[in-house]
C-alpha cells in the first residue's frame, strides 16, 4: 500500500473507535472473478396517460439498454396505491419490491408537473422501503434520472430525483436528460425521433450501464460505512447485555 493511503495514528483521533475505523483498501475494488452476467436494471415512469412521454421515453431506454447488453424490466405503476393507504402484502407493491430487490440499477423518469415530479412517480419510491429486515433494497445501485416536459427544458424533477437517489442511498451517475417540449419529439409510431435530446438518453444509458459494471460487485464495500459498523456493535452489545440479565 502507497504510503500516502496509511492512515495517521488513531492517536490523533481520539474520537474514533479503531475497533470499527478501516482503512480504505483499493484491492478490495476490485473483485476477482467479477460477475459476467448482464446488468439488472429496473425502469419507473410516471405518468398514465395513454401516451405518456415519460414511458416512452423509458421504452427507448429498453432498447438502448437491451442494445449495450444489459437485462431490463419496467414496472407499470398502474393499480398502484397510495403509500401506506394499503398493506404491504398489495400485489402492486410486492411486484414493485421484488423487481427492486432484483435490479442492480434503476432508471426513473419523471414528467414534471406543478414544477415537480409527480405524484405517480414519488409513489413509487415511497413503496420502495429503505430497509427490509437486514437488507437495504436500493443501497449501492445505480440510478439515472431523466425527465419530460411540455414546456422549454427544465431539471426540476431531476433534482428532486436525485435527492431521493441520495436519500435511497443509491449510487446517481453525473449525467442526466431533461426533454422539453417531449410530444414535438415524437413520431407517429411513438418512437424518438433523432435529436440532441435523444443523444443525451443514449449518453447516460451508457453512462449508467458503465457505472453498473464497475460498481455491482464491491457496492456493499463501497456503502461500508463507521458510524454504522460502530453503531451496528453497540447495538449487538445491547441486546447481549439484556439477555445476559
Amino acid at each position: 500500500m502507497r504510503k500516502d493511503n496509511v492512515s495517521k495514528p488513531l492517536s490523533d483521533l481520539p474520537q474514533a473507535e479503531a475497533a470499527h475505523f478501516r482503512v480504505p483498501d483499493p484491492e478490495r475494488l476490485r473483485p476477482a472473478p467479477g460477475s459476467s452476467h448482464p446488468p439488472r436494471i429496473l425502469l419507473l415512469y410516471g405518468s398514465l396517460r395513454p401516451r405518456s412521454f415519460s414511458r416512452l421515453v423509458v421504452e427507448e431506454c429498453v432498447r438502448l439498454l437491451h442494445a449495450m447488453g444489459a437485462e431490463a424490466r419496467v414496472f407499470n405503476p398502474s393499480g398502484l396505491p397510495l403509500a401506506d393507504d394499503a398493506p404491504d402484502d398489495h400485489p402492486k407493491v410486492q411486484e414493485l419490491r421484488e423487481l427492486a430487490a432484483w435490479s442492480e440499477g434503476m432508471v426513473w423518469c419523471s414528467p414534471e408537473r406543478h414544477g415537480a415530479m409527480t405524484g405517480i412517480m414519488k409513489t413509487q419510491i415511497d413503496w420502495i422501503p429503505l430497509s427490509s429486515g437486514a437488507v437495504r433494497p436500493t443501497q449501492g445501485k445505480t440510478l439515472a434520472v431523466m425527465q419530460v416536459s411540455g414546456g422549454s427544458q427544465s431539471f426540476n424533477a431531476v433534482n428532486q430525483m436525485r435527492v431521493l437517489g441520495r436519500w435511497m442511498r443509491m449510487i446517481t451517475i453525473p449525467n442526466q436528460s431533461s426533454v422539453a417540449k417531449a410530444f414535438l419529439e415524437f413520431d407517429d409510431n411513438d418512437r424518438m425521433k433523432p435529436s440532441p435530446y435523444f443523444d443525451r438518453i443514449v449518453d447516460v444509458i451508457e453512462e449508467l450501464v458503465k457505472f453498473t459494471w464497475l460498481t455491482r460487485d464491491v457496492s456493499p464495500y463501497l456503502v461500508d460505512r463507521y458510524s454504522e459498523r460502530k453503531e451496528s456493535a453497540e447495538a449487538l452489545m445491547k441486546r447481549v447485555n439484556q439477555t445476559a440479565i
